[in-house]
C-alpha cells in the first residue's frame, strides 16, 4: 500500500535518487533545459525551485546552503549571477515541464523541463498578445452606422422605376381625350346660348314698343 509515501522514490535507494537530482538541477542551471522523464522532471521540479528561491538574496549563509545541495561551484556561481536577477520578480513556478511523447524502446513519457525566463520564444509570444481595448468595438460601431446609410444610399439609386402596368397606361390615354373634348365643347355650347340670350332681348324690345 502507497500510505504516506509523498516522494516517488524513482526505482532507487536514497543516495542515488540523491545524487541524481542533484546532477540534473546543475545541469538545468547550466543548460536552462533538459530532456528527462516525466516522473524524473516533476520530482526534479520539487528539488530545484527552493533552490532557486534561496539564490534570490545573495548572502554567504544562502550560497553556502545551495552549495550543500547541488555540490558544484559553477553551478552555484550560475545560479547567482545569471539566474537569480531574472527571476527576482517572479514569485515561485520558475521552472515548466512541456511533454514531449513516448520514448522509443520502452515507451517511457518523456517531457523537458526548463526555466520560464530563458525561454525567449514564449516571451516574444506573450509580448506581442496584446490586450484588446473596448475603444476598437466603438469604432466598428460607428463604421457599421456610416456603412449602413451609404448601402441605403446606394440602394435607392440602384433601385428601377417601376413601370406602370400597361392598363393604368390604356386608361390614362382613354381619360385624356375626353378631356380635351370636355374643353373643346365648352366653348361650342357658349356660343349657342349666346345667340338665344340676344333673340330674347329683342323680344322683349318689341313688346316694349306695342304698349307704347
Amino acid at each position: 500500500m502507497r500510505h504516506g509515501k509523498r516522494n516517488n522514490a524513482l526505482g532507487r535507494k536514497t543516495a542515488h535518487r540523491k545524487a541524481m537530482l542533484e546532477n540534473m538541477a546543475c545541469s538545468l542551471i547550466e543548460h536552462k533545459r533538459i530532456n528527462t522523464t516525466v516522473a524524473k522532471a516533476k520530482e526534479l521540479r520539487k528539488f530545484v525551485e527552493p533552490i532557486i528561491t534561496r539564490s534570490k538574496e545573495d548572502s554567504t549563509h544562502n550560497r553556502r546552503e545551495v552549495f550543500k545541495n547541488l555540490q558544484s561551484k559553477n553551478a552555484v556561481s550560475e545560479l547567482f549571477r545569471e539566474v537569480a536577477p531574472k527571476v527576482a520578480q517572479r514569485e515561485g513556478g520558475y521552472t515548466r515541464i512541456i511533454k514531449l511523447g513516448t520514448r522509443m524502446g520502452d515507451s517511457a513519457e518523456m517531457a523537458m523541463i526548463e526555466l520560464v525566463d530563458f525561454n525567449e520564444l514564449m516571451l516574444k509570444d506573450s509580448k506581442t498578445k496584446t490586450r484588446r481595448s473596448r475603444r476598437g468595438g466603438k469604432k466598428k460601431d460607428t463604421d457599421t452606422q456610416t456603412a449602413a446609410p451609404a448601402a441605403e444610399e446606394t440602394s435607392k439609386v440602384d433601385e428601377p422605376k417601376a413601370e406602370k402596368p400597361e392598363a393604368e397606361v390604356a386608361a390614362s390615354e382613354s381619360a385624356a381625350p375626353e378631356v380635351k373634348k370636355t374643353e373643346t365643347e365648352t366653348p361650342a355650347a357658349e356660343a349657342k346660348e349666346e345667340p338665344k340670350a340676344d333673340e330674347a332681348k329683342k323680344d322683349e324690345n318689341k313688346e316694349e314698343d306695342k304698349k307704347d
